[in-house]
């Protein structure tokens, strides 16, 4: 039995997805190590580096499909690496220019400009995926923009916002993601090759010039020196990743609370049988939510490991190279699958306007209390309203009045404002401030920053 969810017949497709997994798959991987190979012998030909013929042939005749993995698996697990055995099988294959397979190539340079090649496929998932995001929460936004709901700090009510501006907040970290991936790509979307020890020295003085040509032919970007040991751009990518996927969780947060019978304010989109219970009928459980908030704290976790990678020693490391190997791909395949959650659930998000303003109004107008204090300190000064406005919310709250009648029954108060001015203060409604304002704002601000 599989001991990965990943890779589980029963949950794989809850915590990830297909076309995530395709990117990074044993047969995925195989055939980036041959697209590798294949282009190196080009630009070596074309270099003069190895005879032409060998490199046309090579081209010609590498097959990934051609690979038996079963031989691959066994022999991997004897050399401790794959490429040593796929360059056998492949010269095979190739025939007598088989010889020329790897030329001045060590395994790391394969197996890592490999391991950029599936992450540049990915992220263009993962940039998909956001692009699709952000696209559902804009209209969220917009739709709900003048939509007063309780706004809440330290679980408290706070103040009214609308749910739109909620779900702008959410939109802001989304278009600020897009934005880092975006200016990741360049520092991560680099090949390798550098020979044993990163100095090209098997190739004489033609080394630079055939790093250079291989990296145009993958249409990877190159840096100045072998970045064997310089593992920050993964490094980075998982942390990208961890950003991506802890943005998901706050917002699976604030719908899983948002579900509970006490506030029934949204509520993840209804398919029979989802969330159900074995033994409760009446359970809707926030089946997405869970899953988004759990691959939230899986992905933090390799994002420790991919820090944990940089620390290698000399120019060639002893070990923690292979922590990669499970990061990286595990961190895409959950992000993957948490943004897959995000784009059903916000997409399909049942909002209950009504239950919205029933709970805006549960404290009986302690929730704009603010409000009030501000109306009123022109007249009595900001601390005296203070004072005189904390008594009345105790009193209120204590007497299960409404906030508004407490008032009208205060001197200090109706000496300053009548009850229709003091009604229009206690109205939630009239105290959003810039909300909608700042969705507005955030719907028009772009992805470099500017609006």
């Amino acid at each position: 039995m599989p001991v990965s969810v990943l890779e589980s017949s029963l949950f794989k497709d809850m915590f990830g997805t297909g076309a995530m997994r395709a990117v990074f798959d044993d047969d995925a991987t195989v055939r980036r190590y041959v697209e590798t190979e294949v282009a190196l012998a080009r630009v070596q030909g074309r270099l003069g580096v190895i005879p032409a013929q060998a490199a046309d042939a090579i081209a010609a005749r590498s097959d990934a499909a051609a690979i038996d993995m079963e031989a691959l698996r066994i022999e991997t697990e004897i050399v401790g690496y794959p490429i040593l055995p796929l360059v056998h099988q492949l010269s095979r294959i190739c025939g007598a220019e088989g010889e020329y397979l790897h030329w001045g190539a060590t395994t790391q340079d394969i197996m890592d400009t490999a391991t950029v090649l599936q992450v540049r496929d990915a992220l263009e998932i993962i940039d998909a995926d956001l692009a699709a995001l952000d696209d559902i929460l804009d209209k969220l936004a917009l739709q709900y923009r003048d939509t007063p709901m309780a706004g809440r700090t330290h679980l408290q009510h706070a103040l009214p916002i609308t749910f739109g501006y909620k779900a702008a907040v959410w939109l802001l970290m989304v278009r600020r993601h897009r934005e880092r991936l975006a200016q990741l790509r360049p520092r991560v979307l680099i090949g390798q090759f550098g020979g044993a020890a990163g100095t090209l020295a098997s190739l004489g003085d033609q080394g630079l010039a055939v790093h250079a040509a291989l990296m145009q032919e993958l249409g990877l970007g190159a840096t100045p020196i072998t970045w064997h040991v310089a593992r920050d751009g993964l490094a980075e990518t998982v942390q990208f990743l961890a950003l991506v996927a802890g943005s998901l969780g706050k917002i699976a947060v604030d719908i899983m609370l948002m579900m509970t019978n006490e506030f029934s304010e949204a509520f993840e989109p209804f398919v029979k049988g989802r969330g159900a219970s074995s033994t409760m009928p009446q359970k809707r459980n926030p089946i997405s939510c869970e899953l988004m908030w759990s691959a939230s704290k899986t992905v933090r976790q390799h994002a420790g490991l991919a820090l944990d990678a940089m620390l290698q020693d000399f120019e060639r490391a002893t070990g923690p190279w292979h922590i990669e190997w499970s990061a990286v791909p595990e961190a895409f395949v959950l992000t993957a699958g948490a943004l897959h959650q995000a784009k059903f659930m916000l997409g399909g998000l049942e909002v209950d306007t009504a239950r919205m303003s029933s709970n805006l109004d549960i404290s009986g107008g302690l929730i704009v209390a603010e409000a009030v204090m501000m109306g009123l300190a022109p007249h009595i000064g900001r601390q005296t309203a203070h004072d005189v406005v904390y008594d009345a919310c105790r009193y209120a709250a204590t007497s299960r009045r409404r906030l508004a009648d407490v008032l009208k029954e205060d001197a200090r108060v109706t000496e300053r404002l009548d009850g229709t001015a003091i009604e229009r203060l206690c109205d939630p409604a009239n105290y959003l401030g810039a909300a909608p304002a700042m969705v507005d704002r955030m719907r028009a601000y772009s992805l470099s920053g500017r609006a």
